[in-house]
């Protein structure tokens, strides 16, 4: 019998090569033995007929149920509190979404949150060249946030990476059109600013979405080949400043001594000028009052004006030379041992003391001239 005659023919030599079934298997049979299985998983049977029909249809009613409460419950998401949600429907923009619980259409919409309220940084340093033609080290970071978050994911391809060549454009053209010394020391402040206003003017166009919030000068220092000169620059030029200080300083706090001392002389001059005033009126009425009285008695008038006078030097000195009328001794009085003696209680004088003596004459003479000589110069006075 050939192999391909009808029957139960089992010298089929793609089945039963070698007398074992290793050929492959037709593609009818395949698809009858993966049918045969789902129907099994379903509760079907090849010899059920009907009944395993309907056990088919259930279990796929069954699956598809589950499907479609899968596909809710997987269209749900959650934005949160500080983000916006842009929703793209078939890749299109489609509207935004406020934070809270939502839902979307799975597979047809995709939503991409967007932080709003996070302050984000952006650092840029490096080599730069001056307008001095000199080269020094910048690093400075910006500080921004998302204002519109449709325009920061769709004006450009990536905002941030925008942001940070905008950035390096801007600090690059500010150092170039700046000194070096006012970058390393008191332009700091100008350079910030100018980088804030380039940098807003370069990203103007754009419309990134984005809104800068601060811009910080870190560092800026030159190359370290150079580093030690700059640092003796930089020091010589604090000196300056703090010696400049240092004068201020002492200026304001001399000025008004100054000040006061005039003010003190202008007083003390007035005061000078109205005491010769008032002692000029007094002794021209005191001479007023005198000259009555001089006209009336010349001699004793003269007299008690000598006496007063003399009174007012020996009021100043406490040593008095004194000359006996009549004797070659000359007596120093002690005035000074003498107001002593009164303020104690005790005798005007105890005993002459003689300083020069010319004759030997004895000390007894004098004593009785000097006696006279107080008498008289006391009824004088009176």
């Amino acid at each position: 019998m050939a192999w391909n005659e009808p029957g139960n023919n089992d010298k089929d030599p793609w089945k039963n090569k070698g007398g074992k079934n290793q050929g492959p298997p037709d593609l009818d049979d395949l698809l009858k033995d993966i049918g045969n299985k789902f129907g099994g998983i379903f509760g079907g049977n090849k010899s059920g007929g009907g009944s395993g029909k309907s056990f088919s249809s259930i279990g796929v009613m069954v699956v598809l149920v589950a499907a479609i409460i899968v596909y809710i419950f997987a269209g749900f998401y959650t934005i949160k509190e500080a983000e916006k949600g842009i929703v793209l429907r078939f890749g299109q923009y489609a509207g935004m979404v406020e934070p809270g619980l939502s839902w979307k259409w799975t597979f047809v919409d995709r939503i991409i949150p967007v932080d709003m309220q996070t302050t984000r940084a952006l650092p840029s340093s490096g080599f730069m060249l001056t307008r001095d033609e000199n080269v020094v080290r910048v690093e400075m970071e910006i500080q921004y946030r998302v204002v519109d978050a449709r325009n920061y994911i769709f004006s450009v391809t990536n905002a941030d990476e925008s942001l940070s060549e905008s950035l390096d454009s801007a600090l690059r053209y500010v150092i170039g059109h700046a000194k070096m010394d006012d970058i390393l020391t008191s332009g700091r402040e100008a350079v910030r600013q100018s980088v804030w206003q380039e940098l807003e003017e370069i990203i103007e166009p754009y419309n990134l979405g984005l809104i800068i919030v601060d811009v910080n000068f870190k560092d800026a220092r030159p190359p370290e080949e150079v580093k030690d000169a700059f640092d003796d620059a930089i020091a010589a030029q604090e000196d300056e400043v703090r010696f400049l200080r240092e004068a201020e300083a002492y200026a304001r706090g001399i000025e008004p001594r100054a000040r006061g001392r005039v003010k003190r002389l202008e007083q003390e001059a007035l005061a000078y000028k109205s005491q010769v005033l008032l002692d000029a009126e007094g002794a021209v009425a005191r001479f007023n009052k005198l000259l009555p009285e001089y006209q009336a008695a010349p001699e004793v008038t003269r007299q008690r004006m000598y006496l007063a006078t003399m009174e007012n030097i020996y009021r100043n000195t406490s040593k008095v030379m004194v000359d006996v009328d009549g004797g070659n001794n000359m007596m120093y009085l002690p005035l000074d041992k003498i107001m002593q003696q009164q303020s104690g209680g005790q005798r005007v004088i105890q005993s002459p003391t003689p300083t020069i003596n010319q004759n030997s004459t004895s000390n007894n003479n004098s004593a009785p001239a000097l006696s006279g000589r107080t008498d008289r110069f006391n009824s004088g006075r009176d």
